[in-house]
């Protein structure tokens, strides 16, 4: 009898309520959106849902705009692994903004990747406050 194949599902994204990885609750969600304002302590990022892959080993990756590290280099993505804890697991991909914010805008692409292949692919658009989304204009209004 063939195995049968792991589904996933991008179950939200955008901005969620601080999240603590010692915690065994995911963020909520605050707000669905791919465009995030840049301001400090920020949490952005997707859950997503994963069925029939326990014991399964996931690869995740935080692309960032190219930001300097102390030393004025580069810092490469962030890379992890996890392992699937249940046949109908989810999981928070997610980031946060740090002091200086300014270096912090641009593109952040999140990847999951599950027997090598991209399971989970969200980006985020990071923004100048004064840079905010067609949403945020209307919103500012009373809209």
């Amino acid at each position: 009898m063939a195995k049968a194949k792991p589904v996933s599902t991008i179950e939200s994204y955008g901005i969620y309520s601080h999240w603590d990885a010692k915690e065994k609750d995911l963020p909520q969600i605050t707000e669905f959106t791919t465009d995030v304002p840049a301001e400090l302590d920020i949490e952005f990022g997707f859950i997503v849902n994963i069925k029939k892959a326990k014991g399964q080993k996931i690869k995740f990756c935080v692309y960032h705009p190219n930001i300097p590290d102390d030393d004025g280099e580069i810092m490469p993505p962030f890379e992890g692994e996890e392992y699937v804890k249940t046949n109908d697991w989810q999981f928070y991909l997610g980031d946060t903004i740090w002091a200086p914010v300014d270096n912090k805008v641009g593109i952040w692409r999140m990847t999951i990747e599950l027997n090598g292949h991209i399971i989970a692919d969200k980006s985020f658009n990071l923004l100048k406050p004064s840079e905010g989304s067609a949403n945020d204009f209307w919103k500012h209004r009373g809209y």
